[in-house]
């Protein structure tokens, strides 16, 4: 749980389906009922995944439910470049892969954006930006890091121009040498077919890649390489989507055909053999890295983070490369029961709005507790914002908290709360709400209020309100917020007080005091009661009836948890 106290988590009816079957219907009402009549345990290992904050939490208005992010559904609504701001068709993700095609880099150092600007040849700029660079120098270009200064051309990558650097970039190693492609490969083999194969030194990742793949392909696409009379690459089901009658055809062709049949051995795909078919051995000698690690030491290794960061993981810090920047996406959000749509982004991507967003706070009250006389000193104004912790509670002394609950709706809703008397866990405290029902008024105009006669409204506030701690009086009342008293009388810290049993008959744990076990936790039932406008059609003939303003009601129930603060074990 958190640390900060005092704090209010909500529970998302989502961690409550196990009596569910996978229709949605109820296998066992007697369970259910068991369940719904079962108090709350915040401290039970299931409820760490379903309490969250207000601001966590949507809210679906067809199945009028709480939703939390592992009851709804994503869809992705489009692709874009952090860096660009380009948005990136969907079709292009498979061919360009999900990263930025528009020279957009990330610095192998700090993971920080880079530009591309050009390499000053004297001493007093070490950057020109391609944007006001004179027109009489013409590069040569790299990249640069504004965050930890570095540059690529540190590890020897130079361009000739500031445009298509992912071009450019794929033809350069590290140190400016030029890659060996796939392409030069084939090119230097029709020139000389006798040339041996490439040393397994200068095959990279990317070309190994592509040769074993062209090599594969052309064993499988052979005509030549049969198994039992069929085509390889048709009879194994590597090329057509058409599998399962092939694969019986294994099985039907032949049957007394066997004169028919293919004389002779069959042939065999073969493996590859040379770095010209995608074979490279592994470099066991560590001579060179060992040597390269004594004289250049600790800082010119590499971290986890930058290993996983690159395509190829390197070693040392000379074998970083500027990484593309990886896309991103935006995402709307459905409800996973009624498949109606709680929030969506708008398509642009320098927007940051929503064109549907039902959040939570919306439609449930905001619940804050702070303690009726609290102890802890006053905040000096200019210090950091933070909110001021409270003294250990002494354990068997009452304390009074103020728990205050603001309306978000245009409807007044009438609440009632329930807590057990003694809170769940081995070490249990006495808990009272002294005004346990009572009425919010709606979230109206405050000028609407101050305009309008509410001599009445005064009267009843007079009566309803008390400004103490009194049995079934609220302790304040404002325009859209109600405020009552809870008493709680925390318990001592000590295991040699606690039973020998739990009341279910189970055995009592006797340990030490688990982690955050000295927080004091309420479960708090809560269940809200309001009138709202009906959204179903009254008939096209029927104009009273569109006239005449129907409401219906609604009501909504749930559990939360009321974080009070530290038990002291004094």
């Amino acid at each position: 749980m958190a640390l900060s106290t005092p704090y209010t988590y909500i529970q998302c009816p989502c961690s409550d389906q196990s009596s569910l079957g996978n229709d949605g219907q109820s296998h066992d009402q007697d369970a259910i009922d068991d369940d719904n009549e079962r108090t709350f345990d915040p401290r039970a290992p299931r409820s760490n995944y379903s309490l969250y904050p207000l601001e966590y939490l949507l809210y679906c208005e067809d199945c009028q439910q709480i939703r939390c992010p592992r009851c709804v559904s994503e869809e992705i609504v489009t692709y874009y470049c952090p860096n660009c701001l380009f948005e990136v068709p969907s079709s292009n993700l498979r061919s360009e892969g999900n990263r930025c095609t528009r020279s957009c880099y990330q610095c192998p150092v700090c993971t920080g954006p880079v530009q591309v600007g050009e390499i000053a040849t004297d001493s007093e700029s070490n950057l020109l930006t391609a944007e006001n660079a004179p027109s009489t120098q013409h590069g040569p270009y790299a990249l640069f890091c504004q965050y930890c200064n570095w540059s690529s051309s540190e590890i020897g990558l130079e361009f000739d121009r500031p445009s298509g650097i992912p071009s450019q970039l794929a033809k350069l190693k590290n140190g400016g040498e030029p890659r060996i492609t796939a392409r030069d490969v084939k090119e230097r083999r029709k020139e000389n077919p006798d040339m041996p194969p490439v040393p397994d030194e200068l095959v990279d990742t990317e070309l190994q890649f592509s040769s074993l793949k062209s090599f594969y392909q052309s064993q499988l696409s052979g005509a030549s390489s049969a198994i039992g009379g069929l085509p390889l690459g048709e009879g194994m089901g590597f090329s057509s989507p058409a599998a399962l009658s092939r694969i019986m055809s294994l099985y039907t062709t032949g049957r007394g055909q066997q004169g028919k049949m293919q004389q002779g051995p069959p042939d065999v795909m073969r493996e590859a053999l040379t770095t010209d078919d995608g074979l490279k051995l592994a470099q066991l000698d560590e001579a060179a890295a060992v040597k390269k690690l004594l004289s250049g030491g600790w800082e010119e290794t590499v971290s986890k983070e930058q290993r996983l960061a690159q395509l190829e993981p390197p070693r040392f810090q000379d074998q970083l490369r500027p990484t593309q920047c990886v896309l991103r996406t935006k995402r709307s959000k459905r409800c996973t029961v009624c498949r109606h749509i709680i929030s969506k982004p708008e398509n642009k991507v320098a927007s940051t709005r929503f064109k549907i967003r039902l959040v939570a706070k919306s439609y449930i009250p905001r619940i804050t507790i702070q303690p009726l006389r609290p102890t802890a000193g006053v905040v000096p104004v200019g210090a950091r914002p933070e909110h001021p912790q409270e003294a250990p509670l002494k354990p068997l002394q009452p304390y009074q908290y103020i728990l205050k609950f603001r309306n978000p709706l245009f409807e007044n809703i009438k609440v009632t709360l329930a807590t057990p008397n003694n809170t769940p866990g081995r070490f249990s405290s006495k808990v009272t709400l002294l005004c346990p029902q009572f009425e919010v008024d709606a979230n109206t105009d405050m000028w609407d209020d101050a305009l309008r006669d509410d001599g009445r409204e005064k009267k009843r506030l007079g009566e309803e309100t008390s400004g103490q701690a009194e049995a079934g009086k609220i302790y304040e009342r404002g325009r859209n917020w109600v405020s009552i008293i809870l008493e709680v009388i925390p318990p001592f810290l000590r295991v040699e007080n606690l039973p020998s049993k739990t009341p279910s008959g189970e055995e009592m744990y006797r340990g030490p005091l688990r982690e955050d076990e000295d927080i004091l936790e309420i479960p708090m039932f809560v269940r809200m009661e309001w009138e709202a406008e009906a959204h179903h059609d009254m008939g096209m003939g029927s104009a009273a009836g569109r006239d005449k303003e129907v409401s219906e009601k609604r009501e909504l129930a749930y559990w939360c948890v009321l974080g009070v603060g530290r038990i002291s074990h004094g």
